[in-house]
Parts: structure tokens; sequence; C-alpha cells
């Protein structure tokens, strides 16, 4: 059976490393989870590193969270579903928003349940995912601000994630400058200035990262070590924090190229093969996971000798060469993975979570 570990010794250097950069450029950080799909022991282990806010876009997982640490404070961070409000009044002690009308249902639920509900509004810089417009933020604030049992918390901002617009010196001073002009218009103490996310860190080790941007929101770094604006690593990070393994479960020497006639696989796509390949064998192992797990694209061998052959639902065939580290039926391989095939891994049921 396939399975991936967690190595909490590696969690923790990051979370230590991150959490030292950022007391030390006066910051407060939250740790997004999303990563985790709602896996309880996988969150046990984030809660048991100390951090007191928590981020997530799955009320189910702040629900989880909740139950898991009951006094850790709760962001949901995207724009609410109307039929969520209920969920989300009671179990996200912050939500981010873009829309008056799920504002207004937020303080009628609020009401209902005599809790005053956080929000951070976000501002639209570019990417074009989620944001009010900023020729529209002032009276979009005017009008929030008049609603009971609602505390505006903060302005904030998503870059990168849609279309990859990065988070440059000048955006962020523009958001900071929003928020300076909403506390001197509406008389308002707003303390966070959410602008920072894992892309944004390099702009701290450059000291582009403006002085009025006090909070960032981490998952992918701190979980992969990703220096995402350089599409490098952080040296000083571990990036194997999450390794997979998969079992073959059957090994042969087979042709390179198959036999008969040729229609679409099972992902709709039509194999063309190299004609210096005909009457060529390899060793060709077949491994317990497949693309309802992951896509194989977002998995990288540790043995960079193996090649993917193909995939199909439950079953990757990998190209083993000469097999000259004489794998065996039964024998482990290892994957480094990406963000996203890590987000796949975890989402899989099929998949055992193990914690090293």
């Amino acid at each position: 059976m396939a399975f991936i570990e967690l190595h909490k010794d590696k969690l923790k250097h990051n979370y230590n490393y991150l959490d030292n950069l950022f007391n030390k450029n006066k910051i407060q950080w939250a740790v997004v989870t999303k990563l985790l799909c709602g896996n309880i022991q996988y969150l046990k282990e984030v809660l048991n590193l100390g951090i007191t806010q928590i981020c997530d876009s799955r009320v189910s997982n702040l629900k989880t969270i909740k139950s898991i640490k009951n006094d850790i404070e709760t962001i949901y961070i995207k724009p609410p579903a109307k039929r969520s409000i209920k969920s989300i009044v009671k179990y996200a002690d912050i939500s981010f928003n873009t829309e008056y009308e799920t504002i207004r249902l937020l303080s009628k639920e609020a009401q209902r349940q005599n809790k005053t509900h956080n929000i951070i509004i976000m501002i639209e810089m570019g990417d074009l995912r989620e944001g009010v417009l900023r020729d529209d933020f002032i009276d979009f604030y005017a009008k929030v601000f008049e609603l009971v049992n609602i505390n505006v918390v903060g302005i904030g901002t998503n870059l990168n994630c849609l279309y990859g617009v990065l988070p440059n010196q000048d955006k962020l001073i523009q958001l900071s400058l929003y928020e300076q002009l909403i506390e001197a218009k509406f008389n308002k103490n707003i303390p966070y200035v959410s602008g920072g996310s894992s892309i944004s860190i390099p702009l701290i080790f450059n000291q582009l990262l403006p002085t009025g941007i006090n909070h960032f929101r981490i998952g992918e770094t701190l979980f992969l070590g990703n220096d995402l604006y350089n599409n490098t690593m952080i040296k000083e990070m571990k990036n194997d924090v999450f390794k997979l393994f998969t079992e073959i479960i059957e090994l042969s020497v087979k042709p390179v190229v198959p036999n008969g006639e040729m229609g679409n696989n099972v992902e709709g796509k039509t194999i063309e093969f190299d004609k210096n390949d005909y009457g060529k064998t390899s060793c060709r192992a077949i491994l317990d996971l497949g693309l309802l797990d992951v896509d194989e694209k977002h998995i990288h061998p540790i043995d960079n000798k193996i090649k993917f052959a193909g995939a199909s639902s439950d079953m990757i065939v990998v190209d083993l060469g000469k097999n000259e580290q004489n794998y065996k039926v039964g024998d482990l391989i290892e994957f480094k993975l990406d963000y996203m095939g890590t987000l796949n891994i975890l989402n899989s049921n099929y998949i055992e979570k193990k914690i090293v």
C-alpha cells in the first residue's frame, strides 16, 4: 500500500526558522493548513508547534481544528458561500470577505449566535482572483462599518495564485497606504495589513517589504521549503517534510512499444512512440497508486534513473531501464512531491498517512 510520511523534526525546523524570521521583522503570521486536507493527526502536529493562528479554506477543517484546540484563532481564507454562513460564524474567528451582501448575512448570523464576527476585507491588487476593486473600497468600508456584530480587523490582498502576479514592493506599499487611508477617514483602528503569503517571503530577505505589512499567511513554504518568488528552495529550510512511498506490485521485462491497434487511453490521449524504440525492451514496474491519487507530473522519484511510462486510474507504470538497482516486487520507491502533488496525495483516502 502506498503511504506518505510527515517528518516531525523537519516540520519543526521549518516552523522555527519562519517564526524567528517573522518575529525579527515584527510580523504576525498564521499557518495555512489547507494542504493537510483536514487530516487530524497532521493538524495536531501543526497545532503543537505553538502557532496562534490557523488559516483554512474549508469550514469543515476549521471545525476539526477547533475540536482539537478550541482556543486557537481560526481564519477562513476565501469569500464565504451564503450556505456556509452559520458554520463560518461558529468555527471561524475571522473570515476574508469581498461581498457586502455576504458580510450583511454574517452580521445577521453573528447576532443570532450572540457573537462579534471579525473580518478582513480583501482588495484587488492585480491578480484578478478575489478582492474589492480599488475604486470602490472606500464606499465598501463605509457600508461595512455600519453593520452590527461585525468587526473589521484588517485589509488584505492575494497575489500570484491565479495568474502569477508577483507581490512587489510597489503593490504592497499601495496596500499599506489603503489601510492608512481607511484609518484616517473613518477614525478606525485596522490591526492587520495581510499582504504576505509564501511568495512574499523573499521581499523580507531583500529588505523590500514595506513596514506597514504586518501579517503573513504561510502554507507552502512551511511544508515544502519553497522560495516561490524565485522558483527555488530556501537553503536554510527542509524540502522533504513529506515523503511518498509506493510499492512495486509487478515487475517484468516488456516491450517499450505496445502491440495492437492504437486508440485513446484512459485520459483521452493518443500516445505516439519513437520508431527507434520498436523491438526494444526494458524492465517495467507497476506501482500501487494512480491518477485517482495524483498526477504523475507532480511527483518525482528520488532515483533519477526511474522514468514514467504511463498511468491509469489506480496504477502508475515506471521504466527501470536495465534495473541496475535490482528492484524486486514488494520494494518501495520513494518520491518527492511538489505542492499540487502533496495536496492530491493528502486528499486521497487511499494513501496511508504516517508520522515519523
